[in-house]
């Protein structure tokens, strides 16, 4: 069974409080390594990560290099080999342990991880009481789709394995402070373009979470989404995104992008009350609007008393599927409850209640 990224914010604690070791399966570009390093940051106060990928690595790279120092064994003297900066660091202080493709590693090196996994030891070296280790592999379900070699039931059995498949929710709530809201816009309203999940063509370049990340940090370097001329830069646009996404994804932007002036801002809602602007909507850009507005965790704040106003204006308009969806996300409670309360008891600008509005939906 796979688990979203959110659920397993949950559950990783409970393995790491133990110092098991816990292996993440899923297709490539959906963020494991981003989940690691999250981890990191929240537990115990912050660890540092000590990041090895696995696929790159060899022998020497768990035994050390010999040392031009002997030891003595009676009275002999023996040569010792010295391990590298990563293996002392996760040996000597507290940290996060990150071997990245370790189904694409050779037999030799696994073999050594899986001593690592097993004891906490190699190549006489133990590591910090502290110390949590982390894998991230291709395998699992989608292992066919990749040049990975298979871990045997002996290797899995030293893991804690999850197969993560996270949800849109997932990169939607990452995204917003890290990508441009041109970006997130687009995949908020066009999921179907954040990843492909189905079989992959030879030499046909996909979307992908990381891919769009990679995207985004390309075209706002250019400047490209910036001032009130960003349309003139479509070309530029589509031809970037066609390389990191694919044709598919970046003809899909591209005609988002030419029509962008149609998109509506949370503050235009909550904040300048332009209700007006989505006269025309049908009911999947009033849910694209509410997820925005759930992301945004403007509801998870005391919401001002115009907020409620323009809030209230906007909930009488809806088709009812989407207004009960935008009930849910201010009755949520990761918000004041006071939030819902003061809908609940406020009327529109028509003279429409929001009670009786609520009423109406409830009754069929």
């Amino acid at each position: 069974m796979s688990v979203d990224f959110a659920t397993f914010a949950t559950l990783a604690p409970h393995i790491a409080a133990v110092r098991k070791p816990i292996l993440l399966r899923g297709r490539h570009g959906v963020g494991k390594s981003e989940v690691v390093y999250q981890f990191a940051r929240t537990w115990q106060g912050g660890l540092p990560v000590v990041e090895r990928r696995a696929s790159q690595m060899t022998e020497g790279d768990l035994l050390g290099m010999p040392s031009p120092e002997l030891v003595d064994v009676n009275g002999e003297g023996a040569s010792q080999f010295r391990p590298f900066a990563w293996l002392i660091q996760a040996c000597t202080e507290a940290c996060v342990l990150f071997l990245d493709e370790v189904d694409r590693a050779t037999l030799e090196v696994r073999q050594g991880i899986f001593e690592l996994t097993d004891s906490r030891k190699i190549a006489g070296w133990t590591l910090h009481p502290d110390t949590i280790i982390f894998a991230a592999v291709n395998g699992g379900e989608h292992g066919a789709q990749y040049q990975v070699g298979e871990m045997d039931p002996a290797e899995l059995d030293r893991w804690t394995v999850f197969d993560v498949e996270p949800t849109h929710e997932d990169w939607l709530a990452w995204a917003k402070p890290n990508v441009d809201n041109m970006i997130w816009d687009f995949i908020n309203q066009n999921r179907n373009h954040l990843e492909h999940t189905g079989d992959y063509e030879p030499n046909k370049v996909y979307p992908s979470r990381r891919s769009w990340d990679r995207l985004n940090q390309c075209l706002t370097a250019a400047s490209l989404f910036d001032g009130d001329d960003f349309k003139a830069n479509g070309p530029t646009i589509y031809n970037l995104a066609t390389a990191f996404v694919g044709f598919e994804a970046a003809v899909a932007l591209n005609d988002f992008v030419q029509n962008y002036e149609r998109v509506v801002t949370i503050e235009q809602i909550l904040d300048e009350g332009q209700i007006d602007l989505t006269t025309d909507w049908g009911v999947n850009e009033h849910a694209a609007m509410i997820d925005k507005i759930e992301a945004s965790e403007r509801t998870h704040e005391l919401l001002s008393d115009e907020a409620v106003q323009n809030l209230a204006n906007y909930f009488v308009t809806l088709p009812s599927e989407v207004a009960m969806k935008l009930w849910t996300v201010v009755g949520s409670d990761k918000g004041p409850a006071e939030n819902c309360v003061r809908l609940h008891g406020a009327t529109a600008a028509d003279g429409t209640s929001v009670t009786d509005y609520l009423v109406s939906i409830l009754q069929g």
